[in-house]
């Protein structure tokens, strides 16, 4: 990894503190789906983590856990929050994979641009194929062209204790490209520090991911327990 793109220390902390519920709300549908595929225990590898919510309820299920981040400061909060798992700061594009009885990615994270040198999610799909055991199970959530706003651009002001941030969203249909420009600012005791991050995500269409996963030789499909724009995707490695 070259160096952070997203997710710098205030921005991670307001996503942590603000927005953990899509995590924790994904999280009983998503350890259903790891138990109806028969994996009920063993390495689960988290690509995305984030703060490290997912990976402190896959901990308190019983399973252990690698979470790989390309944000530091994201990575210092998951160590506190949860702290049973292991962590690596690491581009989720090449990292590394080991063998393991599953693979997660909650939160858009393959849709973001941070770090991707050229991979693309059709090689992902063959790595993360590779480190999965037989019986091995990949779930993942990915938001689709539906994610763009009607009215482009929009604004969106959202606040919280001790923080608050203007999301600013633009975006090319045609290309299925997402931006999202967000202005921090985060009370640091008598003062209010402003950072300022912007965010490239790529749309996908979920009937082109899953022939590209069966390509892999997963066997993959859609479940309808997201938001509207975002689809769940199984894929199970036979």
């Amino acid at each position: 990894m070259t160096g952070v793109r997203g997710y710098r220390e205030d921005l991670a902390y307001v996503h942590d503190a603000g927005f953990r519920d899509y995590a924790l709300h994904a999280a009983p549908a998503v350890l259903r789906i790891l138990r109806r595929q028969g994996v009920n225990e063993g390495l689960i590898v988290d690509l995305g983590c984030g703060s490290g919510r997912w990976a402190a309820e896959l901990n308190r299920s019983g399973y252990d856990v690698l979470g790989i981040d390309q944000s530091p400061a994201m990575i210092q909060l998951a160590r506190r929050i949860a702290p049973a798992s292991h962590f690596r700061i690491a581009s989720l594009w090449n990292a590394r994979l080991p063998p393991c009885a599953g693979i997660t990615s909650i939160g858009e994270c393959l849709n973001y641009c941070f770090d991707r040198s050229g991979n693309t999610l059709g090689r992902l799909f063959q790595r993360v194929y590779r480190a999965l055991r037989p019986g091995g199970v990949f779930v993942f959530d990915i938001a689709g062209p539906d994610r763009l706003p009607k009215q482009l651009p929009s604004k969106n002001w959202i606040e919280g204790r001790d923080w608050a941030i203007l999301v600013s969203v633009s975006g090319n249909r045609r290309q299925h490209i997402l931006h999202r420009q967000i202005i921090c600012y985060r009370n640091t005791g008598s003062l209010f520090r402003r950072s300022e991050e912007t965010h490239a995500l790529r749309l996908y269409r979920t009937r082109d991911l899953l022939g590209d996963l069966a390509q892999c030789g997963f066997q993959a499909r859609e479940t309808k327990s997201f938001p509207t724009g975002i689809s769940g995707i199984i894929a199970l490695k036979p």
